[in-house]
């Protein structure tokens, strides 16, 4: 039989697995101008002599220079969930997933023998892009076998475009992994330039808040011991009194406003589960650079009392100065328990009047904290969220990997639809700010490992592939996941829905969402793709009709 090129037309709700045909769901559909447009066409090639081939991509359309095309890559997980899971996943037994985006080179593109692929396209709009109906075509072609094959598609683009993100939205940035995964000196200009690279890659998909590590962020760290040195803030010791410098302070914020963060989050000031110790500070005394806090360091002892003292008016004159003191957010401690209330109130005290008038906001899950006034800001996980729906000012959420029964996230192992529902429970919430732990963790639990993630996708087996990281370290800076294109999906569909509301209420776009369904809720929503797909295509035609 003479060889034969096979594509197939899919949506991004779609993971194409190696070992299975995947099925056709896609044919078209559309877009606000300024958004980012996702689709796939699946590949294989069969009936040639070699394993392996690379094969011309074309790209026919008047959409063409607004299309980024990149091939989905496949990583091993030997721990694609906990054993505590629902019915609701693709695959739950160790094997390959798809997730990398890797950039496609000279528009040629390796396909394996008899094995299914992808190629991610993504319309990215902006200003320019004038409403229409266009047709696309995709071919890809063996010139020397004779083997050719094209699909079509056509992208409406509607004359709207989405407003401005309202959800505060942070994934915690980790410094220290960059430079761990690149083997480069911390605050170096290697390093400088591919923070810039990762946190531009985190702000063009909806990241607007950034963990700013004024000093080294208490955060997964043994007690007793440290991760490397991520500090901001240049501090001077002679005796009791201080001076700091904020020359890295002021490029990191650079760096973030010329990308497009617009909020920034103070690293903790206390350590992590129950606020109990200061977080490693250094400091030059008498010429010599060395920690003066860290574990030994009781949390509201004199010493540290003392240094907070003068460190945050320091602090909240500089961020004034740049312009961003009301944009920036403070924590305490993170995920601190019942059994730590007494000693996160005496941390809370140590600095409440200090930030009086700016926000403190901690992940916390036990309303306690909330209901005797010692967080203004509670930030529950969605498993826990319902104990605060209409009972705090503000409403943020979070997630880990322990949120893996009936809710949204975003494992490698679950369909995309389950982490892209997460921006329409967003919306009917109207909650104000979401947090994640991690953009770019690159270590296993407490750091005491280097993990890099085209090896390892789970922390060597010790949480779920998915988890700890949204793109990974590529040669040049970083190579996104399809993850984090479908997370930002969920967002762009919660400001379509918000533009909406704009133009006709919010019972009416909440009858759109709900149309057919049982309501929906963190826990139940509609397991298929077709859902979700369906439901932001009927959005986008109600806001035609009002544009």
């Amino acid at each position: 039989m003479p060889g034969e090129i096979k594509l197939i037309r899919l949506s991004s709700l779609k993971k194409v697995f190696l070992d299975e045909k995947p099925e056709e769901d896609y044919a078209g559909g559309s877009m606000l101008i300024n958004e980012k447009y996702s689709f796939q066409i699946a590949f294989t090639i069969t009936n040639i002599p070699r394993n392996a081939c690379y094969a011309k991509l074309k790209i026919d359309s008047p959409l063409k220079e607004y299309i980024r095309a990149r091939l989905v890559g496949n990583l091993p997980s030997v721990l694609p969930t906990y054993e505590n899971y629902d019915d609701y996943y693709l695959r739950t037994k160790p094997g390959l997933f798809p997730d990398p985006l890797y950039e496609i080179k000279e528009d040629m593109v390796k396909m394996l023998k008899n094995k299914w692929q992808s190629i991610w396209f993504t319309i990215e709009g902006t200003d320019g892009l004038k409403p229409g109906k266009y047709p696309l075509v995709v071919t890809l072609s063996l010139p020397e076998q004779n083997l050719e094959s094209s699909v079509s598609v056509e992208i409406e683009v509607i004359n709207a475009c989405l407003p401005e993100q309202r959800l505060i939205y942070t994934n915690w940035f980790h410094c220290d992994c960059i430079a761990s995964m690149y083997n480069c000196e911390i605050f170096s200009d290697i390093h400088w330039d591919l923070i810039d690279k990762f946190i531009k890659s985190a702000a063009n998909n909806g990241i607007n808040m950034i963990l700013t590590p004024a000093f080294t962020p208490p955060l997964d760290t043994p007690i007793g011991g440290e991760r490397a040195t991520v500090q901001l803030v240049d501090v001077y010791k002679r005796g009791d009194s201080y001076t700091f410098g904020f020359d890295k302070f002021n490029r990191w914020v650079d760096i973030c406003l010329n990308n497009g963060i617009r909020f920034f989050e103070h690293s903790h000031f206390f350590t992590q589960w129950g606020a109990k110790y200061a977080p490693k500070v250094m400091a030059y005394e008498d010429g010599v650079y060395k920690r003066i806090f860290g574990w030994d360091t009781p949390a509201a002892g004199r010493e540290y009392v003392n240094f907070l003292n003068q460190y945050i008016p320091e602090l909240i004159d500089f961020l004034r100065k740049k312009g961003i003191d009301r944009k920036t957010y403070f924590h305490i401690s993170d995920e601190p328990l019942a059994k730590d209330l007494d000693s996160y109130a005496a941390a809370m005290n140590v600095v409440k009047d200090k930030l009086e008038g700016y926000k403190i906001f901690d992940a916390l899950s036990d309303y306690a904290f909330y209901e005797q006034g010692l967080v203004q800001i509670p930030i529950p996980t969605t498993s826990h969220i319902d104990d605060f729906i209409g009972k705090v000012d503000e409403l943020w959420t979070y997630y880990t990997g322990h949120q893996s029964v009936k809710l949204s996230n975003r494992f490698f192992s679950i369909p995309t639809a389950r982490n892209r529902v997460l921006g329409t429970q967003l919306y009917k919430y109207n909650v104000k700010g979401f947090l994640h732990w991690a953009f770019n963790f690159y270590y296993t639990t407490l750091s005491r490992e280097e993990c890099n993630p085209f090896i390892s996708t789970d922390a060597f087996g010790e949480f779920p592939s998915g988890t700890a990281y949204m793109v990974y370290p590529g040669p040049d800076g970083p190579i996104e996941s399809l993850r984090l294109l479908v997370f930002n999906e969920g967002l762009q569909d919660m400001r379509a829905m918000q533009l909406l509301e704009s133009y006709v209420g919010k019972e009416k776009v909440m009858s759109i969402i709900e149309d057919g369904i049982p309501e929906i809720t963190f826990t139940e929503y509609p397991h298929n793709d077709k859902y979700l797909l369906d439901m932001r295509e009927r959005i986008n035609r109600e806001i035609a009709k009002q544009a």
